[in-house]
């Protein structure tokens, strides 16, 4: 056994060094220390075995839901607390996973500027809420890993110089060459402050009071690293790397998706590892896809990356009718290594990303769905160019809204084509990340974007749990049809192995008005074969473009629908899908 835990832990060691010589190359850094200090910090002194590669951490059964802690309000009661009870009571067992966006001290972007990442906030709970929503749900968290709050004790000490977090933050001169760096944002990239040093100049990718980490300094990884550690203690089973592209900043160049931020991606993604076999990181890359991509690595970085173009190829292919872009894009996408996925989701806490697009959608089309979704009452963010320029950078609306009708204006079949665009995300290769306010049908929150300034706003309800309950179980109401509708699609999503996250995914040729792919299990004993009306008019299928194999029983699992006649036709209704099984 000693010989073992000998060679593990050598092996670990010699990992997490390779690591840091390419995070660390040119830098005056005490290695060997560095990698003696990790190891101690995430408890790792005597590791039993080398975690299993290219394992996959999930199955069909996989849906995670995606809401902040206090998005259901309930009367005297912890903002966690009611959060869990909506999942065991109103849930049914369909839903297994649960991220729960920054419930941190914070002082802006709704928990994105982090001022301790040590507490729970007491307005939604405390670490007990979260270590028994852990026992009953796979739990994710952010790790909002590239910047802080300008309110927080570190930054206070940076003021002062003295006291911790006073190195934690990324210095720089308004002299150096900064004109490559890509920014989200239109604010200027740099923030004067005065310190007890004299004048500095902060650097600061999103907001003025969220403020880079200067990765340069060890102490600031092995200050994550002892965050990640804490996290698992509490439960935390994935890890969301929040901004994760601009973490290293280098004059000169892009600071975007830059090798040493590819590196502590595979650093982290060691120490979890070796620390928890079954956790997982999630990249959060809001980038052109293809950058987006090399987050997989070589199955080595990311175990699972957002898949960003799908929310707006999707849902202008739904607006218009037309499905070729959104097709290219899905002929263009490599499948995923077993110990990766896809993580899709069609909605967020934030707006519907343009910048994923880019080289997918033209500008013309992508000034289409701005259009368009302006007239349904949904707001543009912008971000800051080279030149000075701007650009869009997302669009902000509730899908449910988003989904109300086409580029010709609103119409009657709103819920037909919002559920249309789940049944599409809920068959395709990969998790699902179901957004709380699309399970409930939730719709644009005006006054919340006036009370607050911001228009991501729009997206961020808080529900009175009352309220909600009694429109959940409202027929009349399109949050009961909506929800029941959501949970059915799960439930049998659910059962059928073909649905695997790794399972096959082959794009179909039916035209433009038939969105079609593919799936097979793993195994290969199930093919579905998943069909879409995404146009406000009848279409019609023949059975023959699918090649079904004769002497197998086909039907449909949405309907339940039996077809035997494989030269016939299929008539799809206006946004109406179809679950085409073999068994």
């Amino acid at each position: 056994m000693d010989s073992v835990l000998n060679t593990a832990s050598e092996q670990l060691a010699s990992q997490i060094e390779n690591h840091l010589q390419t995070i660390y190359q040119g830098f005056e850094t005490d290695i060997a220390q560095l990698v003696s200090d990790l190891i101690s910090i995430m408890r790792l002194g005597s590791v039993e075995q080398v975690p299993v590669p290219y394992q996959n951490h999930w199955s069909q059964q996989d849906v995670i839901l995606i809401t902040y802690g206090d998005s259901l309000l309930r009367t005297d009661e912890r903002a966690m607390t009611t959060l869990h009870r909506f999942l065991n009571e109103q849930c049914d067992g369909v839903i297994n996973g649960v991220h729960v966006l920054p419930f941190f001290p914070y002082s802006s972007d709704d928990g994105f500027a982090v001022s301790d990442y040590y507490e729970v906030r007491e307005s939604v709970g405390e670490w007990q809420d979260i270590q028994r929503l852990s026992a009953e749900y796979r739990l994710m968290s952010d790790l909002v890993i590239n910047h802080g709050s300008g309110e927080s004790e570190w930054f206070q000490h940076f003021i002062k110089g003295e006291g911790p977090g006073h190195d934690y933050y990324f210095t720089t001169s308004p002299d150096e060459n900064l004109t490559e760096v890509v920014r989200p944002r239109t604010s200027p990239l740099l923030r004067e402050v005065q310190t007890t040093d004299g004048l500095k100049y902060v650097w600061c990718t999103f907001s003025h009071d969220q403020i880079d980490f200067d990765f340069r300094n060890t102490g600031v990884l092995k200050e994550f690293v002892n965050i990640v550690r804490f996290y698992l203690d509490q439960g935390v089973n994935i890890f969301r790397l929040d901004a994760i592209a601009f973490l290293w900043k280098e004059a000169g160049t892009s600071c975007l998706n830059l090798e040493q931020t590819h590196e502590v991606v595979r650093l982290l993604r060691t120490l979890i590892e070796y620390a928890c076999p079954s956790a997982m990181i999630i990249t959060e890359t809001n980038i052109p896809s293809r950058e987006n991509l090399s987050y997989f690595g070589n199955a080595n970085e990311a175990h699972c990356v957002y898949n960003f173009s799908l929310p707006p190829l999707l849902l202008h292919a739904l607006i218009t009718g037309q499905n070729f872009y959104l097709k290219q894009w899905m002929m263009s996408m490599p499948p995923a290594q077993d110990g990766t996925a896809f993580f899709n989701f069609i909605a967020s806490h934030d707006g519907i990303g343009l910048r994923p697009v880019e080289g997918i959608l033209p500008d013309s089309e992508v000034d289409l769905m701005i259009a368009t979704m302006q007239d349904f009452g949904g707001h543009v963010s912008w971000r800051a160019l080279d030149d000075g320029g701007k650009k869009p950078y997302e669009i902000n609306i509730a899908l449910f809204e988003a989904l109300q009708g086409t580029v010709g204006g609103k119409d009657e079949w709103g819920e037909a084509r919002f559920l249309c665009a789940h049944t599409i995300m809920l068959a395709l290769e990969g998790i699902p990340g179901l957004y709380l306010h699309s399970l409930l049908g939730t719709q644009n929150d005006h006054e919340r974007v006036k009370a607050t300034g911001h228009f991501r706003s729009i997206n961020r309800h808080q529900w009175d749990y009352s309220e909600l309950e009694q429109l959940l179980t409202d027929q009349t109401s399109h949050h009961h049809r909506v929800f029941t509708a959501m949970k059915h699609l799960i439930s049998i999503r659910a059962q059928q192995k073909a649905f695997h996250p790794n399972g096959t995914q082959f794009t179909l040729h039916l035209g433009e008005q038939v969105f079609g792919f593919w799936r097979q299990s793993i195994d290969r004993t199930q093919n579905i074969f998943c069909l879409n009306n995404i146009s406000a008019e009848s279409a019609t299928l023949s059975l023959s473009d699918l090649n079904l194999i004769q002497t197998q029983d086909w039907r449909d699992l949405l309907s339940g629908q039996r077809y035997e006649d494989l030269l016939g036709s299929i008539e799809l209704a206006p946004y109406q899908s179809i679950w085409l099984s073999n068994r």
